[in-house]
């Protein structure tokens, strides 16, 4: 199965700062592919330029055989992306909220009305996508924005912290969903502070720290390598 991101000499530099140095990696279809790191490591930074967000210094991603660097908007097709900080239209009902994005995305008025429904499936808010995203939890409001972020069912979903601040049942219901769509054949691309998460979901993991990219395996394989009883061993040992 050919992979459907590949990563290769990736860097970037702000001045004399180079905050990404000559990374790689790929994800394959279906797999959920997670970057971890200290602060400051570099690993927002790596998908925000997987995103087309930030401009690479140098090096190549290829997301389902399109050059990222060289055609953003066709990249941007086939991924989509949620930031950590990620908010949304107070003053919008969530219902609103989804079919103003479907618009953005989509031509058609029935794929609109697909990926509407679809999202309101996955967001599990029932009637309260009627009411005002300024009435929301920050666990709703999540919830509502990782369903705009997968309606669309995208070649590749890039989330950063996609559980932050959320209590033990919103974190799990996100999980879910993410595991799921995972299984349908979404790649996806995660960084989490949280260990547990990061073992729980992902099939594949690699450790950056200070721009590089110290380690990459499955959970089972990482542990073994640096002799630890969990992830946040392993963390421990590369962030020294």
């Amino acid at each position: 199965m050919s992979d459907i991101l590949v990563v290769s000499g990736l860097r970037k530099t702000y001045g004399q700062l180079e905050a990404v140095r000559g990374i790689e990696f790929s994800v394959r279809p279906g797999e959920v592919f997670a970057l971890i790191g200290p602060n400051g490591a570099g690993k927002t930074t790596t998908l925000r330029m997987v995103a087309t967000i930030l401009q690479p210094t140098s090096g190549s991603i290829v997301l389902d055989g399109i050059d990222v660097v060289k055609n953003p908007q066709q990249a941007r097709e086939r991924l989509s992306y949620l930031p950590e900080e990620a908010g949304a239209y107070k003053s919008m009902k969530g219902r609103d909220y989804l079919k103003f994005m479907a618009e953005v995305f989509f031509d058609d008025s029935t794929e609109q009305a697909e990926s509407v429904k679809t999202a309101a499936e996955i967001s599990g808010l029932g009637e309260r996508l009627d009411d005002k995203l300024g009435t929301y939890s920050k666990g709703m409001t999540r919830k509502l924005l990782l369903a705009r972020s997968i309606m669309t069912r995208p070649r590749l979903a890039i989330l950063d912290e996609p559980t932050s601040g959320l209590d033990v049942l919103g974190a799990l219901d996100i999980r879910d969903t993410v595991k799921r769509f995972a299984s349908q054949g979404m790649a996806v691309l995660l960084s989490s502070h949280n260990m547990l998460e990061i073992e729980y979901l992902s099939d594949r993991v690699a450790i950056i720290n200070k721009g590089v990219l110290h380690a990459t395996g499955t959970p089972t394989e990482l542990k073994e390598r640096f002799s630890a009883r969990n992830l946040e061993e392993v963390f421990a040992e590369v962030a020294r």
